[in-house]
């Protein structure tokens, strides 16, 4: 099936646009540290301006657990974008409530109105279909078309990417595409030596992943917190680290797989063990086959790579001629 793209949505001007971009900034007391998704963003939003649509711009940000929470506000967002398109943009303080249907009452064409944080109602993320199906429909209310943008979130199932979409005519965004574009030659026609990084918290949340990208890559490189998971596969305690336990014998069959493929899994030989997961915790760096060998002992947790993981992971990226960073 062919990518429904923007000019499948026929003429924009005058329709109120929802756009579910990902716009999951990192902050620090309210000041947005890096601002890549925003800019990213970018392209998608001055299309759409530029056909004089009325844009509802929505996104999560964090884990707030269902409920307003204003250190995740999109607030800081909603000035960003302000600040980048050169105009103003409108912030209501609640997703389909009496804010946004304000905001969006008052577009004018190649306006744009920032609804707030997604995951402030529960509706979002709900398990269960018809509470997700039911916040859908009231954001549908705001819009008489969806562009999903978000690249990060599109294969969740989850109201404003799912659910939305089955409700309003839909279509990608600009990122999409590009990012679609940019995985085609990813997964057909790489330049080797291909290393593919791997990182994330779960291996289960890697699973599509790992096995589209075995038959076609070099090496693969794991870190994050995936990577105890495959320390404990391959025989080495992990304390209290992270480890999905109902994942090992995928796992074991991941590396018996490269093995017999001839594609290079390359573990941490160290990693940052802490006392707790705090930026204030006693932290040592252990050996990858040792990591209760710190003074936590097996109550110690397993953060991340450590330094020698990191020069070695360094050394691999510079030698190659492609490197796909999941």
């Amino acid at each position: 099936m062919a990518l429904r793209t923007l000019d499948n949505l026929g003429s924009l001007a005058g329709k109120r646009v929802i756009v579910r971009c990902d716009l999951n900034v990192p902050l620090r007391d309210g000041v947005i540290t890096d601002d890549g998704r925003v800019r990213a963003s970018l392209p998608t939003l001055n299309a759409l301006i530029n056909q004089g649509a009325r844009l509802v711009v929505c996104s999560h940000l964090g884990r707030p657990g269902g409920e307003p929470n204003a250190a995740y506000s999109l607030a800081p967002v909603a000035q960003r974008l302000s600040e980048l398109l050169g105009k103003p943009v409108a912030f209501a303080r609640d997703t389909v409530g009496e804010s946004a249907h304000d905001a969006v009452s008052s577009l004018e064409d190649g306006d744009i109105a920032v609804i707030e944080n997604l995951r402030f109602n529960a509706g979002e993320t709900a398990k269960d279909e018809s509470e997700r199906r039911a916040f859908a429909g009231q954001l549908a209310e705001l819009g008489d078309a969806l562009v999903s943008d978000g690249f990060g979130v599109v294969h969740r199932k989850q109201a404003s990417v799912y659910d939305l979409a089955e409700l309003l005519p839909s279509a990608a965004g600009l990122l999409i595409a590009k990012e679609l574009e940019v995985l085609d030659r990813l997964t057909e026609t790489p330049e080797r030596p291909y290393t593919v990084v791997l990182g994330g918290s779960k291996v289960s949340d890697k699973l599509g992943v790992i096995e589209h990208l075995l038959p076609r890559v070099d090496r693969l490189l794991i870190g994050g917190g995936m990577m105890f998971t495959f320390l404990a596969a391959k025989g080495h305690k992990v304390g209290s680290s992270l480890l999905e336990e109902d994942q090992l014998e995928t796992v074991k069959g991941y590396i018996a797989s490269a093995e017999d493929r001839g594609v290079e899994i390359v573990l941490p030989v160290d990693a940052v063990v802490a006392s707790a997961f705090a930026a204030d915790a006693d932290h040592e760096v252990a050996p990858a086959d040792a990591l209760e060998a710190t003074a936590f002992g097996a109550s110690g947790l397993g953060l991340d790579i450590g330094p020698r993981t990191a020069d070695e992971f360094a050394a691999r990226i510079r030698d190659s001629r492609t490197v796909f960073w999941n």
